[in-house]
């Protein structure tokens, strides 16, 4: 759903880009927009890679601006790229439904810290299907929450920190706010 087909766009939508059919998802520019709509990320080296509709992956790692004083990469820094694994997979996975979504916001996270972190690090993120569907399946103003998980491996696939993220969608009724 594109501007030109409807009047509103949730606000989520709308930083997205409102040239976007958000009925026929293309997800490699949702991958280009989300990737550009975070600077914090940009300015700690995240990348996201992949954004499919069953997950997303950010990569970081070897930027400077990223490491801590012991050369390692800086714990804030694999938070902010899981951060933004979390909602990217949640943009892929709401992919046909985005249009509504007037914001996603992170209520709590948990991070489990297993081993220091070296070199380019890889988070994979996805939701919780279960706690999607009344989100997919939603018609009205609404607000939901959600569940990301998240894993960092480093380049040998070890795994140096996970992460779960609880979310809350508010949803808007496009169509009354259309006629509105």
């Amino acid at each position: 759903m594109t501007a030109s087909t409807t009047t509103r766009l949730g606000a989520f939508a709308r930083a997205l880009g409102t040239d976007i059919d958000f009925r026929a998802p293309d997800y490699d520019l949702l991958r280009q927009r989300s990737d550009d709509i975070v600077p914090f990320g940009k300015h700690v080296g995240t990348v996201i890679t992949a954004v499919t509709a069953d997950e997303a992956i950010v990569e970081i790692g070897g930027e400077r601006s990223g490491q801590n004083h012991m050369g390692t990469v800086h714990a804030g820094a694999i938070y902010t790229a899981a951060d933004i694994a979390g909602a990217a997979a949640f943009v892929g996975a709401a992919a046909t439904r985005l249009a509504r979504v007037e914001r996603l916001v992170l209520r709590s996270a948990t991070a489990t810290y297993r081993k220091p972190a070296t070199g380019v690090l890889t988070t994979i993120a996805s939701v919780d299907k279960r706690e999607l569907a009344p989100i997919l399946a939603a018609t009205g103003d609404g607000r939901h929450e959600l569940t990301a998980k998240a894993w960092v491996h480093n380049a040998d696939g070890v795994v140096v920190a996970k992460f779960g993220f609880d979310y809350v969608v508010d949803l808007i009724d496009i169509d009354a706010q259309a006629g509105a």
